[in-house]
């Protein structure tokens, strides 16, 4: 018996004495014996697929069971390929950033943002610049000036032990 998540019981490794059929055209044939099921999806050259394994009676549909593991690949593969893996990027920042370096990196930022990354900002600071962490503030707001129309603040300036880290997300 190939009883995993994904795959279904069918034909003989359906052990059950009656299960309620349901056609290939999604009528409702009624609770039959197991045998009498069999014998209907072989005469429409399909097979009996057990769909719904936790009702009472379970629940069997005759489907031809190639065509619908293929559908449901197909299903599977679209689904992957639809989703969008994001990415955290790091911009470095120090303290004492010049305006004009703030402002590259805030280009970078901006690209990654457009590229529907996220952005994690961060200053290090070092020796005496920790009794300054104001300046650190100063810095990530000026930051989040230059990126004001492409992103959204997804967590604020925090210090944690000797940096400040700062996360922003792409605006939808």
């Amino acid at each position: 018996m190939n009883i995993n998540n994904k795959e279904l019981l069918i034909n003989g490794e359906i052990k059950d004495k009656e299960v309620r059929v349901i056609d290939i055209n999604g009528e409702q044939l009624g609770v039959l014996p197991i045998k009498k099921a069999l014998e209907l999806a072989e005469q429409r050259q399909s097979d009996l697929v057990k769909i719904a394994p936790q009702a009472n009676p379970p629940v069997c549909k005759i489907m031809d069971y190639g065509k619908y593991r293929f559908e449901m690949a197909k299903k599977q593969k679209e689904a992957r390929k639809n989703q969008r893996v994001i990415n955290v990027k790091e911009i470095r920042l120090s303290a004492s950033i010049e305006d004009h370096d703030l402002y590259v990196k805030a280009k970078n930022a901006d690209k990654f943002l457009k590229s529907g990354d996220k952005v994690k900002v961060s200053i290090w600071f070092r020796g005496r610049e920790m009794a300054h962490a104001e300046l650190g503030y100063e810095v990530m707001e000026k930051f989040k000036s230059f990126l004001s129309e492409d992103a959204v603040v997804e967590r604020k300036p925090k210090l944690e032990g000797r940096s400040m880290i700062m996360i922003l997300a792409p605006k939808e």
